[in-house]
């Protein structure tokens, strides 16, 4: 990996910073409800009498949390990733290859670590 600095000036790096904790702190607390509707969904199918249906119904629910749940994670270490590119100097620049990742990327996606052809070719 290419560990040279991209040279963002600090207005953009404190911008991006703000940006990445605040979607950290949105994560965190979507992953929280997220878990606890999980939980009630355990509970709630827990000693009851239930057709069939409901119980495929709750494990398609269960699921579909679960998948969402893990993506949130994923997310929330890039973003951890992301903060501490920043605070090495190396945020803007791919995990994979050291590419730069173009600054519009970063605007739309701040916890971006990768570049686009980077990602396709994982």
């Amino acid at each position: 990996m290419n560990t040279k600095s991209r040279n963002f000036d600090q207005t953009f790096l404190q911008k991006q910073r703000e940006r990445l904790m605040q979607l950290r702190e949105q994560l965190l607390r979507s992953i929280q409800t997220d878990q606890n509707e999980e939980a009630g969904l355990h509970s709630q199918s827990t000693g009851e009498a239930h057709e069939y249906e409901e119980d495929a119904q709750r494990l398609a629910m269960l699921e579909n949390e679960g998948n969402l749940v893990e993506r949130s994670r994923q997310r929330l270490r890039d973003i951890e990733r992301a903060l501490q590119k920043i605070e090495d100097g190396t945020y803007g620049l791919s995990d994979a290859s050291g590419e730069p990742i173009p600054r519009e990327r970063l605007e739309a996606v701040p916890e971006a670590i990768y570049s686009v052809s980077d990602l396709r070719a994982r």
